[in-house]
């Protein structure tokens, strides 16, 4: 048998190992990172990086008292806003996100609004204007916003809250008679979400801002639940 010949074998069974090693099932931590190819997680041990990673996340779910990120309000359909152009005031107005998610303004037609923050949609119009602008300042105020969520759990008076304005967690909790005191956990209230078909938990603590604490809201969505958990519950 030639050299080549002889060689050939392990030319094949080295192309083949290459060839698995680069099909090896890429794995994600819990804060979206990847993980080496392959490489087993130990969630008992998570890496000095996971650990970093964890500690930074805000607005998910997590374990009681974690930070909150304050949620950025944004623009639904039904929407009034209030416009105004300080360098332009002629071009002020006052408008209602239609049902297709746009306004129509002044000189720049045609915007869509909803989906963004006040602020994203106030580049947005600076940008539409472009130079017919003397002054690129633009203002977005939410005058009205129809919004229904539902507080249960250990408050005064469990309900359908109903809001003209955006509100946040603690307002609507307000709404409902506020916290029962006596069993209320103020520190570990849930704001359930559901969201392109799947559950989220946010979770809240609400005794810092209560104390003057914290000061971020936690604006709310439409049909967003919040549940007040009593204390030492199980669940």
């Amino acid at each position: 048998m030639s050299a080549c010949a002889a060689l050939f074998p392990v030319l094949v069974m080295t192309v083949l190992l290459l060839g698995l090693a680069g099909c090896q099932t890429n794995e994600y931590d819990s804060a979206g990172k990847q993980t080496p190819a392959g490489q087993a997680m130990d969630p008992s041990k998570p890496s000095p990086d996971l650990r970093a990673s964890l500690a930074g996340m805000t607005n998910t779910v997590g374990q009681a008292g974690e930070p909150i990120q304050k949620e950025s309000l944004i623009l639904r359909e039904g929407d009034v806003l209030k416009i105004t152009f300080p360098g332009s005031p002629n071009l002020d107005t006052t408008q209602q996100i239609r049902r297709d998610g746009k306004i129509t303004l002044q000189l720049a037609g045609e915007l869509t609004a909803t989906g963004m923050a006040p602020s994203d949609l106030e580049k947005e119009i600076a940008k539409a204007y472009g130079s017919q602008l003397v002054s690129k300042e633009v203002s977005v105020i939410v005058v009205s916003s129809s919004i229904s969520v539902f507080v249960t759990g250990a408050v005064l008076h469990p309900q359908k809250v109903v809001a003209d304005h955006p509100i946040s967690a603690l307002e609507a909790i307000m709404e409902a008679g506020g916290f029962d005191y006596a069993k209320a956990n103020l520190k570990d209230v849930h704001v359930i979400r559901y969201e392109d078909g799947r559950q989220h938990t946010y979770f809240l603590n609400l005794k810092n801002v209560m104390q003057g604490k914290q000061s971020d809201p936690f604006y709310l969505k439409p049909f967003d639940i919040i549940y007040v958990p009593e204390r030492f519950s199980m669940f």
